[in-house]
């Protein structure tokens, strides 16, 4: 997968003056041999940056951040024009360096997204986003975009103005040079004399409302406690005041500020960016253990639960046997899935046949039999340690020596629900959020007598749903639980020294 690190940016650089250099070549095009385009800052770079800069001074940090970009401002100025043919997911610094190009032409195909989701993880995005796409589409139209940081398919891409034209993956390249043979401007609209931006900068009356409407609206979401969204608007209301050049430092000024000399951001970034990708990598994975890919999952309990958890699996192509007590609460399972596709399906985000598809893979029923060839079963049943004994006990009486008892709870001891088993080395806490099919976390929770196989094998589980995971040993309210305790522990001592309930739940 392609990251932005210092090599990228090395070879960018040279790819671009050698370009400049053969008068044969009429322009580039930016494109990716990978199944991703660019999907974002590379992590050990981005965790030197954090680590390795605390001794320089603010002259050196502000050069070291500007460096990406210099890079990607050295595109679009270089006299020859230049197309994105944007195959794969472009996200951060990649849409950025999409966004320098003349041209952009994005494949319109399922996982295909281009975006700015700095604001997500405390950053500000520094090579140019906040400069160019409020000349691009209006500064309005920008706001929610850098603010938000939500991505786009090829049909939102083009709707909003983000690219210029779609074309289906097999045509894209040739869409790329058709442009590049037309003869067209090699200068950005905002490098012409007399640019105005679209509707309006920022001191137009028809736009300074909207600086006033995000300020509140970051009051009412943030209360002030995230730099991130103040700094990108700040950067939109300061930069597209000034020439493009001039802005832009305004934005490396702001990127600095957060990424470096904000300890929230700082905070943020290493936990959001950095640790959850090392997490999605297995940071925690024992090693020496073959990967392991479920093929057939046993789900036990169909309530919200189990029905979102089997919905998820079966999105990423593993047969589900979704059990309950009788045929009709396993087929409400299962129905949960289907209303939750169906949903997709009439917003166009999902063909009917793969709807279909993934609704085929779940298959309802109440025989503890049909898990004789299970690899992995993910137990969902009420929070009650003998309710989950007899469960475990029917499972043992069937389930492969190779496969691993999951349990889904967010207090009850893995140890001791563990006792339950005649194998309690296979036997550990797998903790969902619901609705399980949306939210990305799950704690997995090591017991006592838990092997490292098992764990291996559950990570690698949690990695195939392309979830987020955090290891916790089995302690009282794991970590998730205990988080939120420490919050209403406080709360609570508020109240007793005489604070009003209502200012703190605001």
């Amino acid at each position: 997968m392609n990251v932005i690190d210092q090599a990228f940016m090395d070879s960018l650089d040279a790819a671009i003056a050698r370009m400049v250099a053969d008068p044969a070549v009429k322009g580039g095009i930016v494109t990716s041999g990978k199944e991703a385009f660019v999907a974002g800052a590379d992590l050990k770079s981005m965790e030197d940056n954090l680590d390795g800069m605390t001794g320089e001074s603010v002259e050196q940090l502000f050069d070291k951040f500007a460096s990406l970009s210099r890079a990607v401002r050295r595109v679009e100025t270089c006299g020859k024009p230049m197309v994105a043919a944007i195959n794969g997911i472009a996200m951060g610094g990649g849409f950025e360096l999409c966004l320098a190009c003349h041209h952009r032409v994005m494949a319109d195909a399922p996982g295909v997204v281009v975006g700015l989701p700095e604001v997500q993880v405390g950053l500000v995005p520094g090579a140019g986003g906040t400069q160019r796409l409020p000349r691009l589409i209006g500064v309005s139209a920008a706001l929610p975009w850098l603010l938000e940081g939500k991505s786009a398919d090829a049909a939102a891409a083009l709707k909003a103005g983000l690219v210029h034209e779609t074309a289906a993956p097999a045509e894209l390249m040739a869409a790329a040079k058709r442009w590049l043979l037309g003869s067209p401007k090699a200068v950005q609209p905002w490098d012409e004399k007399g640019f105005r931006i679209p509707g309006g900068g920022p001191l137009d009356a028809r736009v300074a409302p909207a600086f006033v409407v995000g300020n509140t609206m970051l009051q009412a979401n943030t209360y002030q406690n995230l730099p991130a969204p103040l700094a990108i608007q700040s950067c939109v209301y300061e930069g597209a005041q000034l020439p493009i050049d001039k802005g832009l430092r305004v934005e490396t000024k702001y990127l600095l500020q957060t990424a470096q000399l904000n300890p929230v951001s700082r905070s943020m970034i290493r936990t959001l960016f950095i640790n959850k990708g090392k997490a999605e990598k297995g940071l925690h994975r024992p090693a020496g253990f073959a990967p392991f890919k479920s093929a057939k999952l046993g789900m036990i309990g169909a309530g919200m639960m189990g029905g979102g958890i089997a919905l998820n699996a079966a999105e990423r192509g593993i047969q589900v046997v979704l059990i309950d007590r009788d045929q009709a609460a396993a087929e409400r399972g299962r129905a949960y899935a289907e209303k939750s596709l169906a949903k997709r399906v009439e917003r166009g985000r999902m063909a009917q046949a793969k709807a279909d598809a993934i609704l085929a893979r779940i298959v309802p029923g109440t025989d503890f039999e049909l898990l004789r060839d299970a690899d992995m079963v993910v137990e969902a049943v009420f929070e009650d340690r003998a309710v989950k004994a007899e469960v475990t006990k029917k499972l043992d009486a069937v389930l492969p020596a190779t496969c691993v008892l999951a349990t889904n709870t967010s207090a009850l001891p893995i140890t001791l629900l563990a006792q339950a088993s005649r194998r309690p080395e296979r036997y550990i806490g797998l903790h969902f959020f619901s609705p399980a099919d949306k939210m990305p976390l799950v704690e997995v929770i090591r017991g006592k007598a838990t092997s490292d196989a098992t764990l291996a094998q559950a990570l690698d589980f949690v990695a195939q749903l392309k979830k987020t995971p955090i290891v916790v040993n089995d302690a009282r309210g794991f970590f998730t639980s205990r988080f939120i305790g420490a919050f209403v522990d406080d709360a609570i001592g508020m109240v007793a020294e005489g604070i009003n309930p209502a200012l703190i739940d605001n």
